[in-house]
């Protein structure tokens, strides 16, 4: 099926052939790497390699994403991964909603292969009733209504699905009892934005990640003026200069470059 305009995948590196650091970027279920674009745009003005894949079955229609299930869109986001590792010294995952979910696997997996991660409203379970049956009337009900556009920001808009395919959602549900007795393999530095307003993720999910990660270096920053589609919503700023900010520490720490301005770890509300 052909593209929605907007939906494409996207892919910089720095024009003076330098290849220090690498970001890949994952969108979340039923969206598109239009949520991701700004964010990636702003890594590549900083001199950052990016990435940023179309998950499977996204970005064309709806009927196609039920087609598909988790381990293709965890496939397209490691090929990412994989394509940077060859160039760059330090390759660090971002992910938003279900690509925090990708991002948490991949940590768990691949360890010391990613530098670090920057999780945006991660999903790890849900406390939606409904999801319990979805794995009994997957085969029936095709679709329930969609999770997309929960932005604060007026006139701000998610390119993504107006429906959640329900085989879909069920194969996220799969996902999540995987990355959740897990959490502890995760070692690497950890970046979290989470939105205490978010009508898509709840707040446990967010504390599930805090709590159960290993890693000695995690940044938890509240995002007091956002919903759920934060790279889109007014913290989106944020968001990209304080990424960046992380990505040259850790780089730094890890290659044993001087980092004149110093950095810290923390919360910060």
């Amino acid at each position: 099926m052909p593209l929605l305009p907007g939906a494409e995948p996207f892919a910089s590196d720095p024009g003076d052939g330098t290849r220090e650091i690498g970001v890949v970027l994952s969108h979340g279920l039923t969206g598109t790497p239009q949520s991701m674009r700004a964010w990636g745009e702003h890594l590549a003005a900083e001199g950052i390699g990016v990435r940023g894949p179309r998950l499977p079955g996204h970005g064309t229609r709806w009927q196609d994403l039920n087609r598909t299930r988790w381990p293709d869109w965890y496939a397209e986001v490691e090929r990412a991964v994989d394509d940077l590792r060859r160039e760059y010294r330090s390759v660090f995952v971002f992910g938003q909603s279900m690509g925090g979910t990708l991002t948490l696997r991949l940590a768990e997996e691949r360890g010391d292969d990613l530098a670090g991660i920057a999780l945006v409203n991660p999903s790890v379970t849900t406390l939606r009733k409904d999801a319990s049956i979805a794995p009994y009337i997957q085969w029936v009900v095709p679709w329930v209504p969609g999770v997309a556009n929960d932005i604060k920001k007026p006139g701000a808009t998610e390119l993504a699905y107006d429906r959640l395919p329900t085989r879909a959602a069920v194969s996220l549900t799969a996902l999540w009892r995987l990355v959740r007795p897990d959490l502890g393999r995760v070692r690497c530095p950890v970046l979290l934005f989470r939105s205490p307003t978010d009508h898509v993720v709840e707040p446990i999910n967010s504390t599930l990640v805090l709590d159960g990660v290993a890693s000695e270096d995690v940044t938890d920053v509240v995002l007091h003026d956002s919903h759920h589609v934060a790279t889109l919503d007014n913290d989106a700023p944020r968001i990209f200069t304080d990424s960046v900010a992380f990505v040259r520490r850790v780089h730094a720490a890890r290659h044993s470059v001087t980092d004149p301005a110093g950095s810290t770890s923390g919360t910060t509300a």
